[in-house]
């Protein structure tokens, strides 16, 4: 097939229009912030949160700081303090000094399909507006986070061939419409970068740390992966995967109830689960000390299992 060269500039204006337009939106909001402590100084990017001064980066960029600096690309300066910070979702928010430029328009990384066009804008060691393209090259991606006495999977991760380096850590992923749809985190390989998604999740993540310094979770001590189920577990079930136990931790309120390896997580209190992040959004603080009923299939059969969560320790 013979492709028109006058349509090909046409597509590649329409391409370029977007991107600086992506560009000139993105750019004055998002800052290169140095954060120091006492393990040295560390740098990466932040994007304006609020109208009151708040900005999201990532729990790494921020490390153990407690007060950083963040300059725009019009050479302003400010003093910033960190809010609070999560190192099992990497989002951290923190607040400057004075104001700063209003926030861009946050979009749903749900509503994302392979093969979108993203555009990255980062504040790399001050090296203003540091803009590349590409597309989403995989969604659902995991990608693993711990702290001294947790481990959890980040999940929905949006995997882009935008050009990411480690200076844009904390940086905007942002769609065709210039909505922020994710936080740059990781380089995850020549031509590969990832983002933690901004969806409903996220933002009750964002929520807490502006409100109370911290995301309290509830712990059920469940290892688990997703699991397929046969074809005729998934007709008489009304659905085609579940989460495998792989482990239950001693002594953990998963181990009380009951649970066992092997088991397949099908339903929390009726409510049908298929991976690790439809567990994960009902252990936030609302479910500590409370009740919940969990379904599993264990050799052939249905079986419930009451089990009160307990609180994460941070």
């Amino acid at each position: 097939m013979t492709i028109d060269p006058a349509s090909e500039r046409e597509a590649m204006d329409a391409y370029s229009a977007v991107v600086t337009s992506v560009a000139a939106q993105l750019t004055p909001r998002v800052a290169a912030l140095r954060m120091q402590s006492g393990r040295g100084e560390s740098a990466g990017s932040a994007v304006v949160l609020t109208g009151e001064s708040h900005l999201v980066t990532n729990a790494h960029v921020v490390g153990g700081a407690s007060s950083g600096t963040a300059e725009f690309a019009d050479g302003t300066e400010a003093h910033v303090d960190v809010i609070g910070r999560d190192r099992l979702s990497d989002l951290a928010v923190v607040r400057a000094d004075r104001e700063v430029p209003s926030p861009p328009e946050y979009g749903d990384a749900d509503s994302l399909l392979v093969g979108s066009l993203v555009v990255a804008v980062g504040n790399p060691l001050g090296l203003s507006g540091t803009v590349t393209a590409g597309v989403v090259s995989a969604l659902g991606r995991s990608m693993p986070a711990r702290t001294r006495t947790a481990a959890r999977l980040i999940e929905d991760v949006i995997q882009t061939d935008a050009a990411l380096n480690p200076g844009n850590s904390g940086g905007a992923l942002a769609d065709s419409r210039g909505r922020v749809i994710g936080i740059n985190t990781a380089v995850a390989g020549v031509g590969l970068g990832l983002a933690v998604p901004i969806n409903a999740t996220t933002h009750r993540i964002i929520h807490a740390l502006m409100h109370d310094g911290r995301v309290r979770r509830a712990y059920l001590g469940l290892v688990s992966t997703p699991a397929p189920l046969t074809p005729a577990l998934a007709e008489r079930l009304g659905q085609r995967s579940a989460l495998r136990v792989v482990e239950v931790v001693e002594d953990s309120p998963a181990a009380s109830s009951g649970l066992r390896a092997g088991d397949l997580v099908l339903a929390v209190d009726g409510v049908s689960l298929g991976d690790a992040q439809s567990l994960q959004k009902r252990l936030f603080a609302d479910a500590i000390g409370q009740r919940i009923e969990v379904t599993v299939l264990r050799n052939g059969a249905l079986v419930d299992a009451v089990a009160v969560p307990t609180e994460l320790a941070d």
